[in-house]
């Protein structure tokens, strides 16, 4: 697979200063996304909240892990709220690292920032991209959607005969379906709901068919199937190359099943053209 790399004439350089001058992280540098060229020169970023540090260490995941240095910085939603501004965002999307050392596991600052978001740029619709919130699911959720994101997204990552081995025992593939349901019932609004597959660690078509019923019997509005990219030799190494003609077919899949929208491609990401696939996903819950 090739990817181009930054190019005069597109908004990379802008995005990246404007980023690196508000002390801000993205999940694009942090987990080394492909797509990174493409989307800092659409002036789009996916903005990564709470910190560097993750507190999990997921197999495929390049986001360094450990123990967090500090509390969340309580600036840090203002300073990302005046940057989506300043990009012209009409869709801000927002991730963190997991903070398992939180009290509320940072849904607290997912509120903070959605509402600073809001005043910020009232037109612009807002997507979340949470941890599983390890212990405190019910509270979390009803922080988080409290402040009414647009779409809440919550990756359930890998087929359930891998879920464990891939992101580790703290990680529960029947309680990231949990609370992707729990999420549209919580809501007191009709938010879209999403989720994301990496394919290429070990799984087969039929298991990621499988997973892509078990998200839609939770509710699940949108998803996204990319191919796994081994970051360093000491993750995951890739157990195989989905070929194009699979991932299309993992589409169809996806679409007979009814989910609203379905990305699926070797360099699709869960935020990989975030607005888009609301905005088709809207369109097909609207219908």
């Amino acid at each position: 697979m090739k990817v181009r790399a930054p190019s005069a004439g597109t908004r990379y350089h802008e995005i990246k200063n404007l980023i690196h001058g508000q002390r801000l992280h993205t999940i694009c540098e942090e987990a080394r996304c492909p797509n990174i060229a493409e989307c800092w020169g659409r002036g789009t970023a996916t903005f990564q909240i709470l910190g560097e540090t993750c507190t999990r260490a997921c197999r495929y995941c390049y986001v360094h892990s450990g123990r967090p240095d500090g509390p969340a910085d309580p600036l840090e939603p203002l300073r990302l709220a005046h940057t989506a501004a300043q990009m012209g965002l009409d869709h801000v999307v927002v991730t963190s690292v997991d903070r398992d050392d939180l009290a509320d596991r940072g849904a607290g600052h997912f509120a903070a920032t959605v509402r600073a978001i809001r005043a910020k740029s009232p037109g612009a619709s807002v997507e979340v991209l949470t941890p599983d919130f390890l212990g405190v699911e019910e509270e979390a959720l009803e922080i988080v959607l409290d402040s009414r994101p647009d779409v809440f997204n919550h990756n359930i990552e890998t087929v359930r005969r891998l879920h464990r081995r891939m992101r580790g025992a703290k990680a529960s593939y029947d309680k990231a379906l949990w609370l992707l349901r729990r999420a549209k019932e919580v809501a007191q609004y009709p938010v879209l709901t999403k989720s994301g597959i990496i394919v290429g660690l070990g799984e087969t078509n039929d298991e990621v068919v499988e997973t892509m019923r078990d998200l839609r019997e939770h509710g699940v509005d949108v998803v996204t199937i990319g191919q796994y990219l081994q970051p360093s030799a000491s993750h995951a190494p890739i157990d195989r190359w989905v070929h194009p003609d699979e991932f299309r077919w993992l589409r169809e899949q996806g679409e007979a099943l009814g989910f609203g929208s379905v990305f699926s491609g070797p360099l699709v990401r869960s935020s990989y053209r975030a607005d888009e696939q609301r905005h088709a996903a809207a369109r097909a819950v609207a219908y």
